[in-house]
């Protein structure tokens, strides 16, 4: 115990003697514990509490709330850009390739100082970002990015307002401004409603935006390591080391929301296309083969058909003649069996003939003379 104490003594020492005077007494800014404090609550919030105590419960809805909370965030962020453009950086006072830390009291350099100091204090209110996406339920969105991003940099700025507020690590702070101007826009139309979803086509490049921000940053950071300047190249390294983790940690989410999802989603179109094929070619090959089996099948039933057809016409036909037949031998006189069965059809219509006509034949006439 007596160890810990000593060296908490000697790291409050240490930020006593090294820190910035001009910041020493605003709040949060004499012991780094506070700002750790709360980062691991938010942690603790985000990740395990607010989902256990919306678990069995519905998802807030926030449509207007949202829309207020990004637009000030929006307010806010270029009220931010513009008051650390205008104390340095936009104005030709700051160089963009070494610019130390001005410790003087002067107007624009406290300006400086009092902007740095509402950036950190930005990084608070940007909790309520998760905040909103677990009290909604969207835990998709509580990824390990978004939570290590929105709970680191609260202490990370803490370091540079507490030891360097001002000079070349501000150029982070520009630019994470402006893209944070971008993004709450974005996220502003999107809380409005699906009537706006056609104007947000440009996600995907707003995640780009925020890639580039951090390689610009790396670069302005780690050229310091190349030329003499007289910044601390302590923060160089921790400037330059957090652009690396956050570039390295947006292009992991960037390869699984666009490029490994366009690969699965090309993936999926190209099994339904194939699926959709074979549906294609098992149809035609049944078609096929229902049509070799018809017709199989009509060459049978007709031959059975032709032969059933032709006994039955030519009994019902032999019966028909015989009787013509026979009824006319009776009425002649004369009975014929061979007749009956032998004669063709044109005979028997040839003597109906003559029977309906009257007509008698040349014997009957002559045995009636005789008489």
């Amino acid at each position: 115990m007596a160890l810990l104490m000593k060296y908490y003594d000697n790291f409050r020492i240490y930020m006593e003697t090294n820190g910035d005077p001009r910041t020493k007494d605003w709040p949060m800014m004499s012991s780094p514990f506070p700002t750790l404090a709360v980062c691991l609550l938010y942690v603790y919030l985000v990740k395990v509490l607010g989902p256990r105590l919306m678990e069995n419960r519905k998802p807030f809805q926030f449509q207007n709330t949202l829309v207020v909370y990004n637009f000030i965030q929006v307010i806010f962020s270029a009220w931010l850009f513009y008051e650390i453009g205008i104390s340095g950086w936009l104005t030709g006072h700051y160089s963009f390739r070494c610019q130390p830390v001005d410790h003087s009291n002067s107007p624009r350099t406290i300006r400086m100082v009092h902007a740095c100091w509402w950036y950190y204090f930005s990084k608070f209110t940007e909790f309520m970002d998760t905040m909103f996406f677990v009290l909604r339920k969207k835990t998709s969105q509580v990824t390990t990015l978004h939570v290590i991003h929105h709970g680191c940099m609260p202490m990370s700025v803490w370091f540079g307002v507490k030891f360097t507020p001002g000079g070349h690590s501000t150029f982070f702070g520009l630019l994470n401004t402006f893209v944070h101007i971008v993004m709450y826009t974005y996220y502003m139309f999107s809380a409005m409603g699906p009537q706006y979803q056609k104007y947000l086509w440009w996600k995907k490049y707003l995640t780009t935006f925020q890639m580039l921000q951090f390689v610009a940053i790396m670069v302005h950071a780690f050229q310091l390591l190349f030329i003499e300047c007289n910044y601390p190249k302590a923060f160089v390294w921790w400037i330059g080391m957090h652009a690396v983790m956050f570039l390295f940690l947006f292009r992991e989410f960037y390869k699984q929301a666009y490029i490994n999802k366009l690969f699965f989603l090309q993936r999926r179109r190209d099994a339904e296309r194939l699926r959709l094929l074979n549906a294609k070619a098992a149809l035609e090959s049944t078609t096929q083969l229902n049509g070799y089996a018809n017709g199989a099948t009509k060459l049978p039933n007709g031959t059975a058909n032709g032969h059933a057809n032709g006994h039955a016409n030519g009994h019902a036909n032999g019966h028909a003649n015989g009787s013509l037949h026979k009824n006319g031998s009776v009425a002649n006189g004369t009975v014929s069996h061979s007749h009956t069965n032998g004669t063709s059809n044109g005979h028997v219509s040839t003597k109906s003939d003559i029977l309906l006509r009257g007509d008698l034949p040349a014997e009957i006439t002559q045995r009636k003379v005789q008489k």
